[in-house]
């Protein structure tokens, strides 16, 4: 698992490393759209860096490392069935070196083989004059190989607040940068066209990049030669695929949650097992473990699982999955187990933000009702602006209180809102706690704005709260694009109904007794009341206060 996670680094860094190469590549080809002498030019900034020991170690270190870590992915996969943007992103990384070696031919390989000494008249002479398809095949190239750091970079990246915030400057430049670079080739290549036309210019060239008779030979076969080499490395993996499903081993039996039970392979996936199966599920970032949207809940079986591997902890860290909730795209089991997909298999990448450990559960919470007094009255006094301008500033007040007291903001209700407190931890007292801390930071700051709009107001704004302790439904819910963490059940009905009360009995604050025994709280002298709730058959018990007590 750790071997992963380096796996993971090594990949993106010889990722990045290649991708600046390019970048500065396409930026050289650009500047022929100015001259074919800018871009010799240009070349010694640019690219010379690349051609010397430090960066041409580098770069021979990231490809070799990225070019044997998708190898080994390709051996790893336990079946070659995957998602569209996974398989596209690997379709055009297996075809770059095929059409890399047409172009290595004639640039560092036959400068390092065949004693060339290529540059920009001599490379454009070849691929527009004297081999034509060699030019159709460098188009391809630049249009593949940034095909293919786009759709990675987007796999890796999707999903993220700032990635989804930048994306139409991103997509922008994912047009503009290999538009130029093409269109700076085609420049330079109309110039050398044009100056072919004198044999003297062309065979100065020639002489220059030391090309003979039996060149363009020469350059083919080293292209082939390289092409072989890939195939049959390429080829190896495959082969290695073959032999691990001749050996066999255990075949773990897997229960979706749609009733279909399957086979795996020994040390595939769930995601693997699943798509192998062609069950459909959702996998964002194509199974490298960073979007989260293939988070399964494990029925049964969980207890034989083995832990999860640091990218994995990390990602479900992130969305705080509790111990059930694993990735489908990390998770190799040994056993038999059961799971429950918990998005949909059509989900995208922002998806993978919600929270992982509310989906639906049953549990023990503290529920808060906050209502703001006299709204009507106050809307048919003021202008539609003014009273939206109030109540902007009123649930303001209400969610700083809960922010600064560990509460959760689950909705609003036209003048009022629904909070959560106790979503982390099974601390009842804590929670309740909390609760009141929180009631208390509201009340203040219902004062601070009541002072803040004196003028504005004919009488100070009042609120109600209503606190009740109890078992409900927590989860993620609502439509597609907007759901919320929140809560639904009886003890969310029975807050409402106790917040309700403080109108009857003229108060700030009703908080249930459940609520009360739940913090270890009790208040001598403070009468006990009771209330029939719809629905319930025994009466809620709960204490009214003018303020909020204790501190």
């Amino acid at each position: 698992m750790v071997a992963l996670g380096i796996r993971a680094d090594l990949r993106l860094a010889g990722a990045l490393v290649i991708l600046a190469f390019v970048v500065c590549h396409l930026a050289n080809h650009m500047l022929a759209l100015v001259s074919l002498d800018a871009a010799m030019a240009g070349h010694e900034i640019l690219m010379e860096p690349w051609e010397g020991a430090l960066g041409g170690g580098l770069l021979m270190a990231a490809g070799l490392t990225h070019y044997a870590n998708a190898l080994w992915a390709v051996y790893e996969r336990r079946t070659l069935r995957m998602g569209g943007s996974e398989a596209w992103q690997l379709g055009l990384g297996l075809l770059i070196p095929f059409l890399m070696m047409i172009h290595l031919a004639g640039t560092g390989l036959g400068e390092a083989l065949l004693d060339l000494e290529p540059g920009y008249p001599s490379v454009l002479l070849g691929q527009w004059v004297m081999s034509p398809w060699r030019g159709l095949a460098q188009a391809i190239l630049v249009l593949v190989v940034w095909g293919h750091a786009c759709s990675g970079l987007h796999l890796r990246y999707g999903g993220r607040d700032r990635y989804e915030r930048a994306k139409p400057w991103l997509l922008a430049l994912a047009v503009v940068i290999p538009t130029l670079a093409l269109a700076g080739w085609v420049s330079g290549g109309a110039q050398v066209m044009r100056s072919a036309a004198d044999p003297a210019w062309t065979g100065r060239v020639l002489a220059e990049a030391r090309m003979g008779p039996s060149t363009l030979d020469d350059t083919l076969r080293l292209a082939l030669a390289g092409m072989g080499l890939h195939l049959l490395l390429i080829a190896t993996p495959f082969a290695g695929r073959l032999l691990r499903h001749v050996g066999g081993g255990r075949r773990p039996q897997l229960t979706h949650s749609n009733g279909r039970v399957i086979r795996m392979m020994p040390g595939s996936t769930v995601l693997e097992a699943l798509q192998d199966h062609a069950i459909a599920h959702a996998s964002a970032c194509g199974g490298k473990g960073r979007c989260t949207t293939c988070r399964v809940r494990v029925r049964s079986g969980v207890e034989k699982l083995p832990s999860p591997g640091p990218l994995e902890a990390n990602a479900l860290g992130r969305i705080e999955a509790p111990p059930e909730v694993r990735l489908a795209c990390q998770l190799r089991p040994e056993h038999d187990l059961t799971i429950l997909p918990l998005l949909p298999s059509d989900a995208v990448a922002a998806d993978g933000r919600l929270h992982g450990g509310l989906d639906g559960r049953e549990r023990q919470i503290v529920v808060v009702f906050i209502d703001l007094r006299g709204s009507t009255t106050l809307g048919e006094a003021k202008m539609p602006y003014d009273m939206l301008f109030i109540l902007h500033r009123f649930f303001q007040q209400m969610t700083r209180a809960l922010t600064a007291t560990g509460g959760h903001y689950s909705n609003f209700t036209g003048d009022g809102l629904m909070a959560l407190y106790g979503l982390k931890g099974n601390d009842s007292a804590k929670a309740v706690t909390a609760a009141l801390a929180g009631a208390r930071e509201m009340v203040a700051g219902l004062d601070k704005l009541n002072a803040e709009l004196a003028m504005e107001l004919e009488a100070p704004l009042r609120m109600g709260i209503g606190i009740h302790y109890g078992q409900a439904i927590v989860g993620t819910m609502g439509p597609p694009g907007a759901q919320i963490v929140s809560a639904i059940g009886d003890t969310v009905n029975t807050t409402a109904r106790l917040e309700g009360l403080t109108k009857d009995h003229d108060c700030l604050l009703v908080l249930s007794a459940a609520a009360a025994e739940a913090g270890g709280l009790s208040f001598p002298g403070i009468p006990r009341h009771q209330v029939a709730v719809k629905g319930r058959v025994e009466a809620v018990e709960f204490y009214a206060f003018g303020e909020i007590p204790g501190r």
